[in-house]
């Protein structure tokens, strides 16, 4: 009896513990869907075409319902991340608002995106004179609103924590999806894209 007692006690906090991670694949989703939207570039997918026949696609429509019967919904909400509260929306305009301005110097390489995923003056030779003041308080602000949006995703989630993990991410998800001819810098080296 005693046995069974300590088994039951096991069995109950284990069905409490929550181990919670870093969503790494949500968070490369988040990543992706966000600087497409800055950048205007967010590709239109056509919906895939199933060639499974209508009853096949019934039961397995059943057998998915069957089975997230027993799967338990914390452990599917884990890998989730949220990306939608006032702060993230704020700092997500003021990014979409300012890439057309950015976007020339991208594309002239007098800008790049550093290895930590923030902007630089990679060569100011390629900005006019008048246009370099512009530039650095551009990407100043860029900068500045990049770093805030990465807390405010970690903070929305309910874990600051997650900055460091949110913003490594981002780094590589702005490479990802840099256009062809953009700089970036890796391994200590500047490269075009």
């Amino acid at each position: 009896m005693k046995k069974l007692s300590i088994l039951g006690v096991l069995l109950l906090s284990a069905c409490v513990t929550i181990n919670i991670y870093f969503p790494a694949a949500a968070a490369e989703k988040a990543a992706d869907e966000i600087i497409q939207d800055i950048q205007n570039a967010a590709p239109q997918k056509p919906e895939p075409q199933s060639a499974l026949p209508d009853s096949q696609k019934t039961v397995y429509l059943w057998l998915d319902k069957a089975i997230g019967a027993f799967i338990s919904p914390a452990a599917a909400a884990e890998a989730d991340l949220t990306i939608d509260s006032v702060d993230i929306r704020r700092l997500t305009a003021s990014m979409e608002s300012r890439f057309p301005s950015l976007k020339p110097f991208y594309d002239s390489g007098a800008i790049g995106i550093q290895e930590d995923g923030l902007l630089t003056v990679r060569d100011a030779a390629n900005v006019p004179l008048k246009d370099r003041n512009k530039v650095n308080k551009l990407v100043a602000a860029e900068n500045k609103d990049r770093t805030g949006l990465y807390q405010a995703i970690a903070n929305a989630n309910g874990h600051p924590d997650w900055f460091g993990q949110i913003k490594a991410t981002f780094a590589k998800r702005w490479v990802g999806n840099a256009r062809s001819g953009w700089w970036y810098r890796q391994s200590g080296s500047w490269k075009q894209k």
